[in-house]
């Protein structure tokens, strides 16, 4: 099934806005918040992990039930994690859409990558602090 991704900011990133690389940072955007009936419909609950693939990429997520989202759509917060999935493309306006992206959502238990690693998957380098 395709689901609309849409991203933007969370109240918990803010905390680690300045400690980017940090286990918290991580944790309050490696998040994908879903429906509970589309938890169920993936045969999956709350915390399990999912890979989430679209045209730009793919990304593996920890889940977080609400029901403040429609059925089929799914939000991140914006960050490392969002950016391997939303791609580039700009329109010409220099804003990558961030909106309404459509993205196929499966069952995985693959880990949810550190900030770093995934830095390096997509092609950036390790630096220190």
């Amino acid at each position: 099934m395709t689901y609309t991704l849409n991203s933007g900011r969370v109240i918990p990133q803010g905390a680690f806005v300045e400690h980017k690389i940090s286990q918290g940072y991580r944790e309050a955007t490696s998040v994908l918040f879903i429906h509970p009936m589309d938890l169920f419909q993936l045969g999956i609950e709350s915390g399990d992990k999912v890979r989430v693939t679209s045209a730009a990429g793919s990304v593996v997520l920890r889940t977080e039930e609400t029901e403040t989202l429609r059925e089929g759509c799914v939000f991140i917060a914006l960050g490392p994690y969002a950016n391997a999935i939303t791609g580039g493309y700009s329109h010409g306006t220099g804003m990558p859409d961030y909106k309404a992206i459509p993205v196929e959502i499966e069952p995985t238990d693959d880990p949810v990558m550190t900030v770093w690693d995934l830095m390096e998957e997509i092609g950036g380098l390790r630096y220190d602090n």
